[in-house]
């Protein structure tokens, strides 16, 4: 693979950066991959030196062990010697969370490699690969260990931001004093994708897209988020989470604001992420009365379990894998527009994607004509496709769908496409806030889903409805959907690019 540079490279030299949970899966299998993606395409200087800590006790060794496997290394014997190096630039270190031994130790290392290096002004990024359950604990410890006094520190704090509106206001109490808002990065790793990046110069750079970017011409909008499997043993973890919780009130969300804001001042981070925060604050309280529920049973041939027969789950359980939700924003733009935000488990396949369906076109000389649709596909295989009517070739009058298609993997075959953590890494070590969460936001988007899941989880909440392990979802899909104006006809008679077979169903 060829790697296209895009822009100049900038080197921040002896950077610090700190791994906490460095023996976890995160870690393992996201955090140290993305650094070395970055080292890799050269955007992370030799100098920087990267340190592991967490609990275990691990020689260096055993930490490349099980890191190398997650490795990507298109290049070949290339890669391999970069491999090499960036072990070189690994120090790892054991401790404890809640004691300073551990964090004194590391302090004296950084302390003695910046001497050596004669730096004045540290830059240090710690990345907190961890269970929101110690974050306080390590905050106070790097506060009082390892905060760059006369420097920059700055925090990636990975996602959950608290599991309710208390919760996370008490997370957010707890951080304030020890570091400023602007020190403080919360990851959503679904904003460093490049479709979701993509989103503001796509609506906002074309003026055929944005002129129709509104009430007069969108008749709704499906953001959808499917995967083909279970919880996979995980039950237990995911009986306390359900699907809201996981990836609706978090990286869904965040796709719809960035869909729906008004056009920033600049590309200045705070003036993107206000107007995010306008558009939260113009949606109304979702309606627990119109939404749709659903958990998995067994698949219909019997061959995979339901969620229920995960023995870390109790036969009553009433955790929701699979929700639909539809928002109203009360604005000029989308007032009257359904926007439904759909996820699910053990469904048909595995994808997540942003479907704007237009109005139909004026009945007349046209007869049943499909309505236009836009689709952004996030994952698998990013892509950018346009639904539209065309005259069928030859001597008949007839129309047919075809599509514009914009599939990243053929139309950019010599790009390098970062991962998402790579992307919002290198972001943090830039101190550019713009993919990443702010105070407020958050605030409001705990005040949106909070009352929707006290109700979801408390004593006399609603059954889901219970849909075949390997199906599209409830069967009251169809009706929801067509219940909040997405029109479903026409559907049976378009092929949908290769790369998303299933995608003529519409489901």
């Amino acid at each position: 693979m060829t790697s296209v540079k895009q822009g100049p490279v900038k080197f921040e030299k002896d950077t610090i950066i700190v791994v906490f949970g460095a023996s976890g899966d995160l870690a393992k299998k996201k955090t140290f991959p993305a650094l070395f993606g970055l080292y890799r395409e050269g955007y992370l200087d030799r100098s920087t030196r990267i340190f592991g800590y967490a609990r275990s006790h691990l020689e260096k060794e055993e930490l490349k062990e099980r890191v190398s496997p997650h490795l990507s290394k298109p290049h070949g014997a290339e890669d391999d010697a970069k491999e090499q190096e960036f072990f070189e630039m690994i120090t790892y270190v054991a401790g404890a969370y809640d004691t300073s031994e551990g964090y004194n130790k590391l302090r004296k290392i950084i302390e003695r490699y910046e001497a050596d290096a004669e730096i004045t002004e540290p830059h240090r990024l710690f990345y907190f690969a961890l269970p929101p359950s110690v974050f306080l604990s390590v905050a106070k410890e790097i506060k009082k260990e390892l905060y760059a006094e006369h420097g920059i520190t700055r925090l990636i704090v990975e996602k959950p931001f608290g599991r309710d509106l208390k919760t996370a206001r008490e997370l957010q109490n707890n951080l304030a004093p020890l570091f400023k808002e602007d020190e403080i990065f919360r990851i959503d790793h679904y904003l460093g994708k490049e479709l979701v990046k993509n989103l503001t110069l796509l609506r906002f750079g074309n003026t055929f897209l944005n002129a129709a970017w509104n009430k007069e011409n969108v008749q709704s909008v499906q953001i959808s988020f499917k995967e083909p499997f279970g919880t996979e043993g995980r039950g237990g973890y995911f009986d306390n989470i359900g699907i809201i919780r996981d990836v609706m009130q978090n990286h869904l969300l965040q796709i719809l604001t960035l869909f729906t804001m008004e056009r920033p001042v600049s590309f200045d981070p705070e003036s993107i992420r206000d107007e995010k925060v306008k558009v939260l604050k113009a949606m109304s309280a979702i309606d627990p009365n119109d939404i749709l529920i659903g958990q998995y049973g067994k698949s219909e041939d019997g061959s995979k379990p339901a969620y229920t027969d995960d023995d870390t789950v109790t036969k009553d359980s009433k955790c929701v894998t699979f929700a639909a939700l539809c928002f109203n924003i009360q604005n000029e733009r989308w007032d009257g527009v359904p926007i439904i935000m759909r996820a699910g488990k053990a469904l048909n396949e595995g994808k997540v994607e942003i479907r704007l369906q237009y109005k139909a076109v004026p009945s007349g000389v046209f007869k049943d004509i499909p309505n236009n649709e836009l689709v952004i596909r996030v994952q698998p295989d990013a892509a950018v496709y346009m639904k539209f009517n065309s005259k069928t070739p030859g001597l008949s009058n007839a129309t047919q769908v075809t599509d514009l298609d914009l599939t990243y993997s053929s139309r950019y075959k010599n790009y390098w496409i970062p991962e998402a953590y790579e992307v919002l890494i290198r972001e943090a070590l830039l101190g550019d806030h713009s993919n990443f969460v702010r105070d407020d936001e958050l605030e409001i988007s705990w005040q949106l889903f909070t009352p929707l899941l006290e109700k979801l989880e408390a004593d006399d909440a609603p059954k889901p409805e219970i849909y075949p392990y390997g199906s599209r979802g409830p069967k009251n899909l169809k009706s929801y959907l067509a219940k909040h104006k997405f029109n479903l006809e026409g559907s049976h008679s378009y092929t949908w690019p290769v790369s998303s077979p299933d995608d003529n169903s519409k489901l």
